[in-house]
C-alpha cells in the first residue's frame, strides 16, 4: 500500500509553507488595518521578480528556441506583478475568499496525509484537531459573514494555526514516511 505525502515529499517543503504562514498570520493579526494591502504588495513582488527571473532566463536560453514561450510567460508575470501594486487596495477585497480557500484546501490535504500517517506511525485523535480547525476556518472565511476588519484577524490567527499545525504535521509525516520506508526496504 502506498503512502499519501502529497505535499511532505520533500522535508523542506512543510516547514517553508508552516513558516510563511506564521509570518503572513503575525501580519495579519499585528497589523490588521494594512495587512492586506500589505499582503497583495508581497504576493505582486514575488510575480514581478518571477517574470523578471523567467525574461532572464529567456533571453540566456534564446539559442535553445524557448525564447518566445519565455517571454510571454515573463510578459503575463511582470503584468500581473504591476497591476498587484498598481491596485492592491483592489486586489485587498478578494484576497480573504484567497486564504479561505488555502486553508482549506491546506487543512483537508494535512488531514488526509495525516490519516495515511497513522497507518505507518501510530498517533491519537489529537494530531487531527488543528487541521480540522484551519479546515473549518477556511470554510468560514469563504462565506465572510463580517467586517473586513473582523475577517482580516481570523485570517491571521487562523494562518498561525495553519503555520503551527504545518510544523506539528511536517514532523510527524517525516516520522512516519521514514517508519513506511524502513518497513518497505527489501
Amino acid at each position: 500500500m502506498k503512502m499519501f505525502t502529497f505535499g511532505y515529499n520533500s522535508r523542506i517543503n512543510g516547514p517553508l509553507r508552516a513558516l510563511i504562514a506564521l509570518a503572513v498570520g503575525f501580519v495579519m493579526v499585528l497589523r490588521p488595518e494594512s495587512a492586506l494591502t500589505t499582503v497583495v504588495k508581497i504576493i505582486a513582488a514575488f510575480v514581478l521578480a518571477s517574470g523578471l527571473v523567467s525574461l532572464i532566463v529567456g533571453l540566456k536560453e534564446k539559442k535553445n528556441g524557448s525564447l518566445p514561450l519565455m517571454t510571454f510567460n515573463a510578459a503575463v508575470d511582470i503584468i500581473i506583478g504591476l497591476v498587484l501594486f498598481m491596485f492592491p487596495g483592489f486586489v485587498a477585497k478578494f484576497i480573504i475568499y484567497l486564504i479561505g480557500f488555502v486553508l482549506l484546501g491546506f487543512g483537508l490535504v494535512q488531514i488526509f496525509a495525516l490519516i495515511s500517517a497513522k497507518r505507518a506511525v501510530g498517533m491519537g485523535l489529537g494530531a487531527f484537531i488543528l487541521p480540522i480547525i484551519v479546515t473549518c476556518v477556511g470554510g468560514f472565511l469563504l462565506f465572510n459573514p463580517f467586517a473586513e476588519s473582523v475577517m482580516v484577524m481570523i485570517a491571521g490567527a487562523a494562518m498561525i494555526v495553519y503555520g503551527a499545525s504545518e510544523l506539528l504535521s511536517s514532523w510527524k509525516m517525516k516520522k512516519a514516511i521514514d517508519e513506511y520506508e524502513i518497513h518497505q526496504a527489501p
